[in-house]
């Protein structure tokens, strides 16, 4: 019985041994060589790739003159009544399209015509007096060759003739003011465009020189770019540009009309006294100035709606980089 106990006791740790695990076959040399390389590879394609594209980024952002501070503006006629009275007829509404010429308002005409009425009653009573001044110095002119009247009775009659016909000609004139006046109660817009901010209504008493309305010119859109003056050496008038709007995705094409000569300076302000005020302190860091650049619209893309106040980016396609001269452009 104990050589059994001791026999199953020798056995007993037998039962615990797992196989050995099968080592990796051999690696060959170049495998392994090719493996360290790949990487290098991987790092050098994406350098290759990366330089192009950081070329090209520098191309947009620093050749290419862009700026985002662009806003898109339009000529905006204020129009206001030239003589005063209620509004009896209005044709049109808020933000509707007018085109030129286009009745906008009528203003109560009544007082008017009968002022024209009046003006023609006094061209024609002007036209009797002076028909019966001058025959009135004619008939004294002739009794004063006769020796019939004086001298100074004949000069009375031709200073009546002279104020008649002064009198005459400020009927004339009274007459066409109150012709204009008249054709001055209907209000036309002088552009074609949208009425804007109307403020006036059917049955308002309008006054004379009070703006009621306005007309956005629709033939007069274009944007301003805010460029900085570092950028200005690679801007000419003629070079194309592109408008980005910021709630639209399509490009509206326009190219550089003009370049602003001038901006507000603050050290040229002048006092009471009309001496400079400069300002004491200069700070190491200088801003580059924003100069307007004005770009004319060539094509707006369709479903584009430009409105005057948008925020635009504009960038500017140099046609070519302009020489460096001493001399300033003229």
């Amino acid at each position: 019985m104990p050589d059994a106990e001791t026999e199953a006791k020798h056995e007993a740790p037998g039962d615990d041994i797992t196989p050995a695990r099968a080592l990796p076959p051999h690696v060959p040399d170049s495998s392994r060589r090719r493996l360290r390389f790949f990487p290098l590879l991987l790092t050098l394609v994406a350098v290759a790739v990366a330089m192009p594209l950081g070329r090209a980024t520098w191309d947009v952002y620093m050749q290419a003159p862009w700026t985002r501070d662009g806003t898109v503006r339009a000529y905006v006629v204020t129009l206001a009544p030239e003589v005063a009275g209620r509004v009896v007829d209005l044709r049109v509404v808020d933000n509707q399209f007018v085109r030129k010429g286009d009745l906008l308002l009528v203003i109560d005409p009544t007082n008017y015509r009968i002022g024209v009425s009046n003006a023609e009653a006094a061209v024609k009573r002007a036209v009797a007096d002076l028909e019966n001044a001058k025959t009135e110095t004619t008939r004294r002119r002739r009794l004063w060759e006769q020796k019939a009247v004086s001298a100074e009775e004949l000069q009375i009659h031709e200073t009546n003739a002279v104020v008649a016909q002064a009198q005459y000609q400020q009927a004339l004139a009274d007459r066409d003011q109150a012709r204009v006046n008249l054709d001055r109660t209907q209000i036309h817009t002088p552009v074609n465009g949208w009425v804007t901010n109307l403020t006036v209504q059917l049955g308002d008493y309008a006054t004379v020189g009070r703006s009621n309305m306005s007309v956005v010119d629709a033939d007069s859109f274009w944007v301003d770019g805010y460029f900085e003056e570092t950028a200005l050496h690679a801007i000419r008038e003629g070079d194309p540009a592109k408008i980005k709007l910021m709630g639209f995705d399509q490009i509206v094409r326009g190219h550089v009309a003009s370049i602003a000569r001038g901006i507000n300076v603050a050290n040229a302000q002048a006092n009471q006294q009309g001496l400079a005020t400069v300002n004491p302190i200069f700070t190491w860091v200088r801003l580059a100035q924003r100069i307007p650049v004005r770009i004319h619209i060539d094509d707006v893309p369709d479903g584009v709606v430009l409105v005057a106040g948008m925020t635009a980016t504009v960038q500017i396609d140099p046609r070519s980089v302009p020489h460096q001269s001493s001399s300033v452009q003229q």
